[in-house]
């Protein structure tokens, strides 16, 4: 697949099917793959990459600091992942795309619609990740990783995520910059020579900056309400894509359609035909 140099950072992107641009942030939390979007639970079942392309060009990437993509330490806000997407589209040559998330891709997808939205034709929120659960199991993984930066130093964090290939998810130990750890010697090396005390003040930002709400993050309700794009919700009913996350993007977004659908009703069949309906209509 081919790379692409963004705000610095080296992107591994897929673009797949013809039409009108649609760029998909990735679903996985913080192993936000291409992948994900085969591969990931609900998206493994209801298979959007098996029709979505017949109709859309499909731009896919794998989001900084995780799969192949590089990665670099700051206090990361959403709108270092829009410039990733505004980015891709620049190296792309197309100024306006529909938008859609998956999971924690939906954050950026909103964040992107309120600093872009002359470039955003529509957006699709599918399980939006939010809720106070969402918030606590957020700062419960940033707090176990600085944990573990305070007893064993970034040298040992480098050596546990070159132990195994676990993402930050799945070991908080590792940390948001485990995936650029394992790709790159250059960065591992230079995340080892960190100051820890100002790391640690780093990663403490960079979670009030992403998880500081007990709904959906992402952009500001005001600037939500602002907006005048087509935007399709669909929801998702479990700890990490709380019901009540949905419905507040709903409410922030004048228009909004919100399809509500239990998560168990969801089929291939449905979910492909009301997203591609939504999307033709607006393009």
């Amino acid at each position: 697949m081919p790379f692409a140099e963004i705000d610095g950072i080296s992107t591994r992107y897929e673009v797949v099917g013809e039409g009108p641009p649609l760029l998909m942030f990735s679903p996985g939390g913080f192993d936000a793959r291409i992948e994900k979007w085969s591969d990931l639970g609900v998206y493994k079942r209801i298979k959007l990459l098996d029709h979505l392309p017949r109709h859309f060009q499909c731009i896919l990437f794998d989001r900084r600091e995780n799969g192949q993509s590089g990665g670099r330490v700051e206090a990361l806000t959403w709108d270092h992942y829009v410039r990733q997407g505004a980015g891709l589209l620049d190296h792309l040559g197309i100024e306006r795309a529909h938008l859609m998330g998956g999971c924690m891709g939906c954050c950026p997808v909103t964040a992107f619609a309120v600093a872009n939205p002359g470039r955003v034709s529509s957006m699709v929120l599918f399980w939006p990740v939010g809720g106070p659960n969402y918030r606590i199991s957020s700062q419960k993984r940033f707090a176990e990783h600085i944990a573990f930066v305070e007893e064993a130093g970034l040298q040992g964090v480098v050596d546990l995520v070159r132990s195994h290939d676990k993402n930050f998810s799945a070991d908080p130990r590792g940390g948001p910059w485990g995936q650029p750890i394992r790709n790159s010697e250059a960065f591992a090396d230079d995340y080892a020579a960190i100051d820890s005390a100002g790391y640690v003040a780093t990663v403490r930002q960079m979670l009030a900056n992403l998880i500081d709400r007990d709904t959906a993050p992402g952009a500001e309700p005001e600037a939500l309400m602002a907006l005048d794009i087509p935007s399709l919700i669909v929801p998702g009913a479990d700890g990490f894509h709380a019901t009540s996350a949905a419905r507040y993007l709903q409410e922030c977004l004048s228009g909004a359609e919100y399809w509500d659908v239990l998560p168990d009703e969801l089929s291939e069949g449905a979910a492909n035909a009301r997203v591609i309906e939504f999307l033709q209509e607006n393009s």
